[in-house]
């Protein structure tokens, strides 16, 4: 072959891998930063008025459960699914996490982190013993609208789009510790991590009233603007008008996920979070983790690895408030 082909040729071979390389850089950014298919948008919610209703003492629940991914902010700061088709993240939360104003919350240790993964998953603990020299709980807040059942609900009614439960609203902020949460990750039973997390004892500071509307209404829910501030700053600041599910929807996720669990008097449920948490991961991050498949650990190490300023610390002081549901402020303690 003569010196200039073979030259040429070198050259076209050149040319081709770089636009080969050039392709595949492409598509694997396309697929990081593609945008998502479905964007949620409101439920249509009715507004109470709050000047039509009257308060009652908030005694601590029998029973509490929590709805995730309930407003789109949330589910884009923290990267998640979302499928209109499909239940939201449903879980329980233990009554022992009650705190009123003006309480302490412990500050859990990697031990207690350690011992509460254990009880999910015995032999998970040792693990984590072995692996974590330190685990920090990512101590995070939410602000939420809690409702609690009025009267007993018959499973059945919730099907009748024009069925108005009875409920009384309250204020609350759904502490999480996101280093147990994460343990789920890819496990059957995921959001039983994420009610585990939620479980700790003061993770769920709650107002010593609800407010109850005169009369029942149908997908109605008092329409104001929930925050946090945490040492005087605002964290978290959103409508309530923003919820993506309305209260009965979200009763029904609750009996769908807990067939055996009766919706009785007293029960509690915490209808989810807005944006604003310490706990945020691009959704790009998130993609290039399950391309690469990493491993629950790998994902936990990586998020310790990140700066821990916005988690709560020690001496934090963390409130959350609403317009006519008054306000819950907490102190974080070791």
């Amino acid at each position: 072959m003569p010196r200039q082909e073979a030259g040429y040729g070198r050259k076209q071979r050149i040319v081709l891998a770089g636009l080969a390389t050039l392709l595949a850089v492409v598509g694997v950014a396309f697929y990081l930063f593609r945008p998502v298919t479905v964007i949620p948008v409101p439920a249509t919610l009715t507004c109470y008025d709050l000047g039509h209703g009257a308060y009652v003492p908030l005694e601590v629940p029998t029973q509490a459960f929590g709805v995730g991914l309930s407003y789109a902010t949330h589910i884009e700061e923290t990267a998640s699914r979302y499928d209109p088709r499909a239940r939201p993240p449903v879980f329980k939360k233990h009554p022992r996490g009650v705190i009123r104003t003006g309480g302490e919350v412990h500050h859990p240790t990697r031990e207690e982190i350690i011992a509460a993964a254990d009880v999910l998953e015995p032999g998970l603990g040792d693990r984590l013993g072995t692996d974590f020299v330190e685990l920090p709980p990512l101590l995070d807040y939410e602000v939420e609208l809690g409702v609690v059942l009025l009267d007993d609900v018959d499973p059945s009614d919730l099907a009748d789009p024009a069925f108005a439960p009875p409920l009384g609203f309250f204020i609350a902020n759904d502490l999480s510790a996101r280093s147990l949460a994460l343990l789920g990750e890819g496990e059957p039973n995921r959001y039983a991590y994420w009610g585990a997390s939620k479980s700790f004892a003061g993770f769920m500071p709650v107002a010593d009233r609800a407010w109850v509307p005169e009369t029942p209404e149908t997908d109605a829910i008092p329409c104001v603007e929930i925050e946090t501030l945490v040492n005087g700053e605002v964290r978290q600041r959103q409508s309530t008008t923003d919820l993506i599910y309305t209260p009965r929807q979200m009763l029904e996720f609750v009996h769908a996920a807990f067939p055996k669990a009766s919706l009785s008097k007293g029960t509690v449920l915490l209808t989810g979070t807005p944006g604003g948490v310490a706990m945020t991961t691009p959704r790009w991050l998130v993609r290039l983790a399950n391309a690469l498949r990493l491993s629950r650990f790998q994902k936990l190490s990586s998020k310790l690895g990140d700066e821990q300023d916005a988690f709560l610390q020690v001496g934090d002081r963390v409130t959350v408030r609403g317009q006519g549901l008054g306000k819950v402020s907490v102190t974080i303690a070791r």
